[in-house]
């Protein structure tokens, strides 16, 4: 059983690996973040333009489809037939007038209502349902949804807070930045990763561990620990920003950063320099903004990529990423095609995508088999969990613990928060 007392610390600087490994806890997590008062990512407005346009999604381990009705209302349902449990919609996507279960062909409308029963009155007058049987009360199960600038959030719980509150307004900021115009999608990606999905949520957050792990990155100044940046949060803590300019640092101050670290950063070469050239697109002068909304999206911009991930636990020991691409509608036709090359840098074959991947999985193995060994997160000092204005640290990491700790119902004592 795991309540409060497994914490060492109270400011979550030390992680219990079982953590990252227990089943019941899993089981846990599913109830009280996937399904309990908390807000996901679903889609994009800009996904289900039409009406009768849907999009399969997932909360959790709960399959979810998202649509716009006849009205163009955005609707949300559990992707799950109410005779059986089936799954209800098999495709990723497409437009239809109604969902019909493969099954026995249950049929629900683009609001989720059931609409049609084969055989509801039998044959030859014999079998079928009752005939005080209530058919509205076996629609799709809704969610909640609203959406931020075309961003869907859904949640299955009513008493959840209002979403604007849930992210506050420093999130609510950046993806008002993110998506200050109209977007097209580029493309997708799907990354399945053997370890734990709480360890890809923390590795969002870590602003320490990109220019160490990711030569790519550091050799082109793309992300590096000397340049000008740090992380913000939400005022509880439960989202985080990491952020960073470009052209603030100089190789010189790299070199002598890295050299002193044993990192060989100025001896590849691109043969396409191109991929790593930063397109001034607003009046300041970021280019890098990793966005991690508690529990598993994450908004990207690396340079001049955009995109949108969303962090699907498959159990306890795999986790799928699924990426959204992105550009906008009035991108021109370089642009657009500048932007593609740069996801390069990321998804299941990225450049650096693949090495977040391995070292995860590299984490989630080797602390199986000692699970009462915990982590150290003090990176910019253990105590107050706060924003930080420089670049190696993690104390977002210890944030997003301290809103788990809360909604599992196992915060220590006088937790920080």
């Amino acid at each position: 059983m795991i309540d409060a007392t497994i914490w060492p610390a109270r400011d979550y600087s030390r992680v219990p690996y079982r953590l990252y490994h227990d089943r019941e806890l899993y089981e846990r997590e599913q109830e009280r973040i996937f399904r309990g008062p908390v807000w996901h990512y679903l889609a994009l407005e800009a996904e289900i333009p039409e009406p009768g346009d849907f999009r399969a999604a997932r909360v959790g381990d709960t399959p979810v489809v998202v649509n716009r009705d006849r009205d163009g209302e955005i609707r949300a349902f559990v992707n799950r037939c109410a005779h059986r449990g089936a799954l209800v919609r098999r495709e990723l996507s497409g437009n239809a007038n109604e969902h019909i279960c493969i099954y026995h062909q249950w049929c629900y409308g683009l609001d989720g209502r059931l609409m049609a029963i084969p055989f509801r009155r039998g044959v030859r007058g014999k079998g079928g349902l009752d005939r005080d049987f209530d058919m509205g009360s076996h629609g799709l199960r809704p969610l909640r949804v609203a959406a931020v600038n075309g961003a869907i959030f859904g949640t299955l719980a009513q008493d959840a807070e209002p979403l604007d509150t849930f992210l506050g307004a420093t999130i609510l900021a950046e993806i008002s930045r993110v998506l200050h115009r109209p977007v097209r999608v580029l493309g997708y990606t799907r990354q399945r990763i053997r370890a734990n999905w709480k360890l890809y949520a923390e590795n969002t957050r870590d602003n320490y561990h990109a220019s160490l792990l990711h030569e790519f990155l550091v050799t082109f100044g793309l992300d590096r620990a000397t340049q000008v940046g740090g992380v913000r949060m939400d005022a509880r803590h439960r989202h985080n920003i990491t952020w960073a300019e470009a052209d603030s640092d100089t190789a010189e101050a790299a070199r002598s950063a890295y050299n002193g670290a044993n990192i060989r950063n100025d001896y590849l070469t691109l043969r396409a320099p191109e991929l790593v050239e930063f397109r001034r697109e607003r009046e300041d002068n970021l280019s890098l903004i990793i966005t991690s909304i508690f529990p598993s999206v994450v908004f990207a911009v690396i340079s001049n990529s955009l995109a949108i991930r969303q962090i699907r636990p498959r159990g306890v020991d795999e986790v799928e990423v699924h990426q959204t691409l992105l550009g906008y509608e009035d991108d021109t036709p370089d642009m657009a095609l500048h932007r593609l090359h740069q996801a390069n840098l990321v998804g299941p074959a990225g450049l650096v995508s693949m090495e977040d991947g391995e070292a995860i999985e590299l984490a989630h193995r080797a602390s199986r088999p000692d699970r009462d060994r915990t982590t150290v997160i003090e990176l910019g000092g253990a105590g107050v969990i706060s924003d930080r204005d420089y670049r190696v640290n993690d104390v977002p990491l210890r944030g997003f613990w301290s809103y788990y700790a809360e909604l599992l119902g196992i915060e220590p004592p006088d937790a920080v928060r």
